[in-house]
């Protein structure tokens, strides 16, 4: 089984994962979530929403709840923010800067307020006192205050590690340079937000455009972008504000809660929100975050929910961190912003692996702050809203070009279409035909049967991987790669380089760029980083693999289905190329021709590799591609072991370390003496050959009385070595 699409696994539900595409999926969302902390953090530039960003963490989060054995060293649950930028000194926070929890609905609150009574040992009656107020869409920033005097402003960085912005931050009017009172603190460490009002933020950027400057995106990267000028004269002419909402060191605390150190915080002369409230209940909460939502329009800042923390200090230390997040605070976020416009236009996208995704064209809508003209319809099902089986499906609805459509930006990577208007309904209007041909190269495109659910899978794939432009760079880059024909110093960086100056567009054109060179009609030599040594190098690596293996080259078609294992059993099974292409040509024309039924009787084949070879080889296109390389290429027939080989037919398993040879060359071994190499031991094992560091697998053997061997006595067996 191939790997599932990039799309396709993201939109694959976090309870159907495997472990493998768990894994996948974990290693890709810690990259993207640290690629949009640094736009967010460092470059002030976010390219995505806070709603966007929230799905991509309660994603990571519920697969790390799913497999907490495959959380990673990097994941997004063990780190907050952005390293710091260059250009100001870095600054140690002496408490970390962490993050809140997010509670997106009432239910979320309510089950926060239970954790924190079973952790505290409190009845359900029991009174607790809360505090609630706004979440501030701005730049968090540390202020740290020693004998009353403000000594160093830092950002909030990774969290554990920001900038030392002090001499910007003391330009800003509202943050006091010294605090006012007897009772502050010796060390006391004030931690808010710097933000910018919206209304300052539109004058600000009237005057950007007036010199011809581009505007700020909005008042939080105009507020970020303002505080870490290095320059602090150009700090100082922009309008930022201060609110503070929390604390960091302290070397004395002068009241025992929270709602009493805002009280502080006045005294001191340091502003908190005025919208600042105390309450005893969750439903409260409830009605504070509803109130605050309606407040919203009418804000002169930008604020993307609220913040409830349990009032009582003690409480607090208590309850304590979890990961990256206080247990005694939580994050109640807005709901995603709605609109209404008109789906103009459906259009596909081929992907890199030949899934056709389809796109809405909108009437470009505002929906909080953002223009949106594009939306994700997923697949052809979800346009229509009934799967293949003619059975509505979760989520689908029946979309048209022409109707008016509500319109959310919310969870999905891009705004998705949350409902469809009937009675808006065009009376013209035509259900949408999904196409059943690659709008790329032509070829057909096909929905896959999956075993697995017994249906047919709901995204449609075009078959013309070898032609398809779409997919022709990823196919490239698979042809040469190792385990395929495995060209020395045709890399993924030198396939998208001579791609992208039409040095190459097919398989056989690698072959012949030594020619086309010497012709003049190609110049490698005229790309960056191309001297002529390292031409040379490739020329000759390139001519080393002329000659090829039956089972790579097969594995270097890029067949969907046909992998490394997949290729041995058809290269064995047909021993020559002459062979296989005959047998390729008859399942192209025909699924049921008798070929087909002789592979899908093998052991490891079966239907959905008949059915993956049948959609590749009726394709024309793929087979003037191939064509085209075997005139470049020989493909050398497939050693047919003798029927007196030592392993010929025999299961082998190799398990714990190798001294004399890497773990593939000992199976290619296996392989070409008529064996095969598994994975795992079960009863049909022959054979287990066991290194250092044996474990589960060599106690297995042991348990069923399979028979156990070392290395050395493996390269006895084979004739590698002498006894």
């Amino acid at each position: 089984m191939g790997v599932l699409d990039y799309d396709e696994l993201r939109r694959k539900p976090v309870e159907e994962l495997t472990r493998e595409e768990a894994a996948k999926e974990l290693e890709r969302l810690a990259k993207e979530i640290a690629e949009h902390d640094y736009h967010y953090y460092v470059e002030n530039a976010p390219v995505i929403t806070d709603a966007e960003y929230d799905a991509l963490r309660r994603r990571n989060e519920a697969i790390e709840a799913r497999f907490p054995d495959l959380i990673r060293p990097d994941s997004p649950s063990r780190r907050v923010g952005a390293p710091p930028a260059a250009g100001f000194r870095k600054v140690k926070h002496a408490v970390p800067m962490l993050s809140l929890a997010n509670a997106f609905d009432p239910q979320d609150v309510y089950d926060w307020d239970r954790r924190i009574r079973r952790f505290l040992g409190l009845s359900a009656d029991e009174k607790i006192v809360f505090t609630a107020e706004p979440k501030f869409d701005g730049l968090s920033i540390s202020l740290r205050y020693e004998k009353g005097e403000l000594v160093l402003a830092a950002t909030r960085g990774d969290g554990y590690e920001g900038e030392d912005v002090t001499a910007n931050a003391r330009t800003i009017a509202d943050i006091p340079q010294r605090l006012k009172g007897a009772d502050v603190p010796e060390v006391f460490e004030i931690r808010g937000e710097v933000y910018m009002p919206i209304s300052a933020f539109m004058k600000l950027n009237e005057e950007q455009q007036k010199k011809g400057e581009k505007p700020f995106a909005n008042p939080r990267n105009a507020a970020a972008g303002s505080l870490r000028q290095l320059d602090p004269s150009i700090t100082a002419q922009r309008p930022l504000r201060f609110y503070a909402w929390g604390r960091g060191e302290v070397s004395e605390m002068p009241v025992q809660t929270e709602w009493e150190l805002y009280d502080c915080y006045r005294r001191w002369g340091v502003p908190v929100s005025d919208l600042l409230e105390l309450h005893e209940s969750v439903d409260a909460l409830i009605d504070y975050h509803e109130r605050m939502l309606e407040k919203r329009p009418d804000l002169d800042f930008d604020i993307d929910g609220v913040v409830y923390k349990v009032n009582r200090f003690d409480w607090q230390g208590r309850l304590g961190f979890v990961q990256r997040n206080p247990r005694w605070a939580i994050a109640h976020k807005f709901p995603a912003h709605r609109g209404i416009t008109v789906l103009q236009d459906i259009q596909i996208h081929v992907g890199r692996t030949g899934a056709l995704t389809p796109v809405g064209i909108l009437e470009p809508v505002n929906i909080g702050g953002v223009i949106v003209s594009r939306v994700s319809l997923h697949n052809e099902d979800y346009i229509k809203g009934i799967g293949a089986d003619g059975q509505p499906i979760r989520d689908g609805k029946d979309i048209r070009i022409g109707d008016t459509v509500v319109v959310e930006r919310a969870g999905d990577v891009i705004p998705q279409i949350v409902d469809v208007i009937l009675e808006k309904r065009p009376p013209d209007s035509r259900p949408y035909q999904f196409p059943d041909h690659c709008p790329v190269c032509g070829s057909k495109a096909v929905r896959e049967f999956n075993p697995r659910t017994g249906k047919l899978d709901s995204v449609r794939r075009c078959t013309g991987g070898l032609y398809c432009p779409a997919q022709v760079v990823e196919r490239l880059k698979h042809f040469v790669s190792k385990r395929a024909f495995d060209i020395e110093g045709l890399g993924e960086k030198a396939i998208e380089q001579f791609f992208d100056h039409k040095f190459i567009r097919t398989p056989a054109d690698i072959f012949t760029l030594e020619e086309r060179e010497r012709k003049g009609e190609i110049c490698i030599h005229c790309l960056e980083g191309w001297g002529e040594k390292k031409i040379e190098n490739l020329f000759r690596a390139i001519d080393a693999r002329r000659h090829i293996a039956l089972d790579r080259f097969i594995y270097a078609l890029g067949i969907r289905h046909v992998g490394e294992v997949t290729s041995r059993i058809l290269a064995r099974h047909f021993r020559t190329i002459e062979a296989f292409i005959e047998g390729m040509r008859q399942i192209g024309k025909d699924r049921d021709c008798p070929v087909a039924q002789e592979i899908d009787n093998i052991d490891g084949l079966g239907p959905v590799v008949v059915e993956a070879l049948h959609n590749f080889f009726n394709e024309a296109h793929n087979w003037e591609v191939i064509d085209q390389l075997l005139k470049e290429v020989t493909v050398e027939a497939e050693e047919v072991p003798a029927e007196s080989s030592p392993l010929a037919g025999k299961t082998v398993v190799f398990t714990g370390a190798l001294s004399t040879m890497t773990r593939d060359e000992a199976k290619d071994i296996v392989e070409r003496l008529g064996g095969h190499a598994a994975g795992s031991v079960s009863r049909k094992t022959d054979l287990v050959v066991a290194g250092p560091g044996a474990g589960s697998k060599l106690k297995k053997a042991q348990e069923l009385g399979i028979k156990i061997i070392s290395e050395e006595e493996f390269l006895q067996l084979v004739g590698l070595k002498k006894g």
